[in-house]
């Protein structure tokens, strides 16, 4: 992104940490760029707000895509890594997710010509959010891994009825595995979610 953009970062030595510092010189990129995002900057923003593993800054990347290219498309794309990703995509879909639900702060950025073709209404739909609960519940279940499982519990609806009949079941099964799982902060956030 930091070539497609033509910016420059310096170099660590210089600056610290160099995934924060580009992401912030990313990010900056973005609120002053006036002209759209071509079709190059989808694959690139989504792999880097799922591979940040700070979920304060994948917004950065999040923000951009859903601006460019649509709400609907980020979320389909991230539903994608979390159903076929590795366990590290996994997590960082579910990280990547929460940005998704939110108000734009910079609504400036589009697509080239989709700008005029996005139907907000359209653009909202509920069938990739109602897919994305039932396979994050699915995944909460069925993945041992501790990061999945951290990522995955905040943004976990634990009302069985969020869920089709078919899988309303596995809400209990997801509560049991949280409040006895080893990890404390599982344990705790369950427990929070569970009496909202």
């Amino acid at each position: 992104m930091i070539r497609l953009l033509g910016i420059e970062v310096p170099p660590e030595s210089e600056t610290g940490k160099w995934s924060h510092v580009a992401g912030h010189a990313l990010r900056e990129a973005f609120i002053r760029r006036s002209g759209g995002l071509s079709e190059d900057f989808f694959e690139p923003l989504i792999g880097a707000a799922v591979y940040e593993p700070d979920p304060s800054f994948n917004r950065w990347f999040v923000e951009p895509a859903i601006n460019a290219f649509g709400r609907r498309r980020v979320r389909v794309e991230l539903l994608t890594f979390l159903r076929t990703g590795t366990d590290r995509e996994r997590a960082g879909s579910a990280r990547a997710w929460y940005w998704t639900g939110l108000p734009l702060r910079h609504q400036k950025l589009r697509a080239g010509t989709l700008a005029e073709e996005m139907d907000d209404g359209a653009d909202e739909a509920l069938d990739v959010v109602t897919a994305w609960r039932e396979a994050s519940l699915r995944e909460f279940v069925g993945n041992e891994n501790l990061d999945v499982r951290r990522c995955i519990l905040p943004g976990l609806r634990l009302d069985p009825e969020s869920y089709p009949p078919e899988v309303r079941a596995l809400v209990d099964t997801a509560v049991a595995i949280a409040r006895s799982h080893p990890d404390e902060y599982i344990r705790h956030r369950v427990e929070i979610q569970v009496h909202q």
